[in-house]
């Protein structure tokens, strides 16, 4: 259905915010109740916005919060002008909103091909994507608050998504028992979280048929090429402008990027 002219508003100054970089100490109209809602508005401030879609990043619900939401995971895009390729060691600059939410997470991302009409299991969905490789979503809204009142909200600000670091590709990702794979996050060089996918729901091919089976929901076309950020493996780590985050994949391969504020 289209958004309404509340929806619309509400997209139109999410957008302004992040355009002119102004902190939102507030929700800038009626917070989204159910996920039809947050997608809603979301659908209306990408055509507003405007710019090229070449990923989506996807986020856990907490469990507790899944029956009203009626599922566990959430969508938001991520801008081909806020992708950033660090797989030869590069440490791109990422900008996040200063006075608003900034966390970076350690992320497998799934590079899709052609994903067809056909419907996927977590097994089956493997056989359209075309890459894995290690990389770290930059999360970031002007409005500061945007985790803290549920997953309609997050989901309605882009899914709190700022841009996304490709770092180095895992060889071999068919054969190596991803779920189990060590990951380690560090800021300025502190260890601040450590885990395995195995946190994850299903893993990151789960979040891949998620978002495939959502996006269809929603009319919207996936492009082969189309990044896939699959989830926080060791969690959401605060940051601000002036540190770095590194993540360390399977004791050796490594990611960085600082961070820039605006």
């Amino acid at each position: 259905m289209p958004p309404t002219n509340e929806q619309e508003n509400v997209a139109r100054a999410l957008i302004t915010a992040r355009t002119e970089k102004t902190p939102l100490t507030s929700y800038p109209g009626v917070m989204p109740q159910t996920m039809a809602d947050a997608y809603a508005i979301q659908d209306a401030a990408i055509a507003l916005d405007g710019r090229r879609i070449g990923g989506w990043k996807v986020g856990r619900i907490a469990a507790d919060l899944v029956d009203h939401f009626g599922d566990n995971r959430l969508a938001g895009p991520i801008f081909t002008d806020e992708i950033f390729d660090a797989s030869m060691g590069e440490r791109p600059a990422m900008p996040v909103y200063a006075d608003g939410f900034a966390a970076a997470e350690a992320e497998v991302l799934l590079c899709l091909g052609d994903v067809g009409t056909r419907d996927y299991d977590i097994d089956s969905v493997r056989a359209c994507i075309t890459e894995v490789r290690t990389g770290i979503e930059i999360a970031s809204s002007p409005f500061v608050a945007i985790n803290q009142n549920g997953p309609a909200v997050t989901a309605s600000d882009y899914g709190n998504n700022k841009g996304l670091v490709l770092g180095p590709a895992i060889v071999g990702w068919q054969d190596i028992d991803l779920i189990r794979m060590p990951v380690e996050v560090f800021i300025d060089g502190a260890s601040v979280g450590a885990a395995t996918m195995e946190t994850m729901l299903d893993g990151p091919f789960g979040a891949a048929q998620f978002l495939i089976r959502t996006l269809r929901a929603r009319g919207i076309a996936i492009a082969p090429g189309t990044w896939v950020s699959t989830g926080a493996i060791t969690g959401i780590h605060e940051i601000r402008p002036s540190q770095r985050a590194d993540a360390l994949f399977d004791g050796k391969i490594r990611v960085g990027c600082t961070i820039s504020g605006y």
